[in-house]
């Protein structure tokens, strides 16, 4: 059996009143499959990487920054928030691909 940390999950919360989160997490899937990051390299360990919607990850007292949806990224711990569509390209190459944590979209912890 695979141990758990050899994925990386992006969690995207799915519950906001305009459904942006679900619009988020089909963009991540695409860029995935579009940058073909689905899976990673990462430290010399192969880790596949899933995009899983969920419905509330309990951060929009800490999202002051717009009507985006909140992204958790594990085992990273980093919390992305007002993701939108758009972002998922930069999220896929910058912080997936390069390792760069995205600082416009950092939440403030």
């Amino acid at each position: 059996m695979k141990s758990a940390s050899a994925v990386t999950r992006l969690f995207v919360c799915t519950a906001q009143k305009d459904e942006v989160g679900k619009d988020v997490a089909k963009a991540l899937k695409t860029e995935l499959k579009k940058q073909g990051l689905k899976t990673l390299l990462t430290g010399g360990t192969t880790r596949k990487v899933r995009v899983q919607t969920c419905n509330c990850l309990d951060l929009c007292k800490h999202c002051k920054k717009g009507p985006g949806a909140a992204v958790a990224i594990y085992p990273d711990n980093v919390f992305y928030g007002d993701v939108k569509p758009k972002d998922a390209s930069d999220i896929v190459r910058e912080h997936l691909g390069d390792g760069r944590v995205i600082k416009r979209l950092l939440l403030d912890g």
